[in-house]
């Protein structure tokens, strides 16, 4: 049962030590030395894409990028308890769930450059698109949850989300409703301590995890920055939304060390004190010093996971620069799941600018299929 508790969820110190808390370790006994290994190859490399897409749009081969530096615990240990039939529903900034769920690293940046509507296929990896409404997938989740439910599935559902979201009416909208008809759905809330520039104290005055208690359902606390407690208070919320128990939301404490987006700039609203402050309890370094303590780290493992993040890295740019230009007509796919009298008629319009024929019935400019 997620409990609120006077501190977050901790299994693992930012030195590297363990921490008592027999509930919480018994949810993650299984995990052993080589799944430890699995969690820390994984942040690294979802890292390694973060730094690389982020290059890339400073070198004008993307329009935009929402870096998750300093949040990979928080997404990988999330990630690590769903099961492949379990369904996510994430924002704009869940890189490194979308990496753990199956998405190939090349195709992460396409939605980024302006190739595509979309990155993925959802059904492939059973994960939506990115998400620029912000709150809005809390909607989504909660009534995809249920429907699943109605149906009879045993899955669970995930909403991913960051502090700055719980101040929208969606996210309140889904927390009422998931609450009053027990949609088995998981509100995972990254609080990484700034929505763009408004610190989280103007967002709420008591602890975000908090909220849930008003709305009915169990809220916990985690250190988002600790891949194990994590994927611990993840793998129970999850349990209880696919054996019946409803929804369950979780605020993982954790930060931000890059801007909101490649757009903006994080100096002229925060300290550098604090930012130094959070570096010190890096996810990526906490697992390194874990492994380390506990004799599980040697040079053979540290080159070769240096040796993937450079290959992915490689991926990810070359997958990039390389992506086609989609055809004009493209902007009318997948608008409706079936066709639509008024896309069909917009399509029309459009092949007629693009030809300057009323009929189209001269050869279509390159790119342009009849």
């Amino acid at each position: 049962m997620l409990n609120p508790s006077e501190y977050p969820v901790q299994l693992v110190q930012p030195d590297g030590h363990r921490v008592l808390a027999p509930e919480h370790a018994a949810l993650v006994a299984d995990v052993g030395p080589e799944q430890i290994r699995a969690l820390y190859q994984d942040m690294v490399l979802t890292r390694r894409i973060d730094t690389e897409a982020t290059a890339l749009q400073r070198q004008g081969e993307l329009g935009l990028w929402a870096p998750l530096f300093g949040q990979e615990a928080a997404q990988v240990g999330s990630a690590h308890a769903l099961q492949a039939d379990d369904y996510v529903f994430c924002g704009y900034r869940e890189t490194a769930v979308a990496y753990c769920r199956g998405v190939p690293p090349g195709d992460l940046t396409r939605l980024w450059r302006g190739a595509a509507h979309h990155c993925w296929d959802p059904h492939a990896v059973n994960m939506t698109n990115p998400n620029i409404v912000v709150g809005s997938q809390g909607l989504h989740a909660t009534g995809y949850a249920f429907a699943a439910h109605m149906d009879g599935a045993d899955i669970a559902t995930i909403a991913y989300f960051g502090d700055g979201a719980t101040s929208q009416g969606d996210i309140a909208e889904a927390l009422g409703f998931a609450a009053s008809w027990c949609a088995p759905v998981v509100f995972f809330c990254q609080n990484n301590h700034w929505a763009i520039s408004e610190p989280v104290q103007l967002q709420s005055s008591t602890p975000l995890a908090h909220r849930a208690y008003g709305y009915g359902m169990p809220g916990v606390q985690v250190d988002g920055n600790d891949v194990l407690a994590v994927l611990a208070v993840t793998r129970q919320a999850v349990a209880r939304a696919r054996f019946g128990g409803g929804p369950s939301f979780i605020e993982a404490l954790t930060y931000r060390m890059g801007p909101h987006t490649t757009a903006d700039d994080p100096t002229r609203y925060r300290s550098d004190a604090e930012t130094e402050q959070w570096a010190r309890r890096d996810p990526i370094d906490r697992i390194r010093r874990l492994l380390e303590l506990e004799g599980h780290w040697d040079d053979e493992f540290a080159r070769h996971i240096a040796e993937q993040a450079d290959d992915v890295a490689h991926l990810v740019r070359t997958a990039t620069i390389g992506m086609p230009d989609p055809a004009p007509t493209e902007l009318f796919d997948h608008v409706y799941n079936t066709p639509h009298p008024l896309i069909t008629e917009q399509r029309r319009e459009y092949l007629e600018y693009l030809t300057g024929d009323p009929g189209w019935s001269s050869a279509p400019p390159e790119g342009v299929s009849r």
